[in-house]
């Protein structure tokens, strides 16, 4: 076989720019009337049919290979593409911890931490402690991650974790109530009772 030509690769930072334009002549091809855009239009919507299928089948063909599978999920394209043609391999919980723990170190850098509390079919749950100053933004943040990981959820609540309950001294565990005897021999009054008392006494 002969030598494949080389072909220009690109990386993630030459990607996106190529994403947000695709996004934008799209915008303008859905805006424009006649009929040579509606067929523009239709030759994306057939395009983007056939490389779904495509990317279905390689997952496929990569499902008995975990480390291959994990390789393709980890890839920030891949993992786009895969999540728009709706073929991505893994549930949407362990997508929504994956972005858990991406965005992690990140917020920890700036005095915050998150934890993922629950994902039900269309909501996710995550806790955020955060100074109140920064609070606002980093919920933007942690929205947009989660989103972007799960983009079939219509709905990322962010809550404040719960206080921790206050802790009893230790001390105090070991300390028995007093007994009445003990009361009174340390010479406190102890309460008078009114009315009959002594069983078997007389009216």
């Amino acid at each position: 076989m002969g030598e494949q030509p080389d072909v220009q690769r690109l990386d993630d930072p030459a990607v996106e720019p190529r994403l947000a334009r695709l996004d934008a002549v799209l915008g303008q091809l859905e805006q424009t009337p006649g009929r040579t855009a509606e067929l523009a239009l239709e030759a994306v919507e057939l395009l983007t049919e056939v490389y779904g299928e495509a990317l279905a089948r390689v997952t496929d063909l990569a499902a008995d290979s975990p480390g291959a599978l994990d390789r393709f999920t980890s890839d920030e394209l891949l993992r786009h593409l895969l999540l728009l043609h709706r073929v991505h391999p893994d549930p949407v919980r362990r997508r929504v911890a994956h972005a858990v723990d991406d965005l992690r170190p990140q917020l920890r850098a700036r005095g915050a931490d998150l934890a993922l509390v629950n994902v039900g079919e269309v909501v996710a749950t995550i806790s955020l402690s955060a100074s109140s100053c920064s609070a606002g933004a980093l919920r933007d943040l942690v929205r947009e991650q989660v989103l972007a990981f799960a983009p079939e959820l219509t709905t990322v609540d962010v809550v404040t974790p719960a206080p921790a309950p206050a802790l009893i001294p230790v001390a105090t565990l070991w300390q028995r109530p007093e007994a009445p005897a003990d009361r009174a021999a340390a010479g406190e009054r102890m309460p008078q009772v009114t009315g009959p008392v002594a069983s078997g006494s007389t009216a």
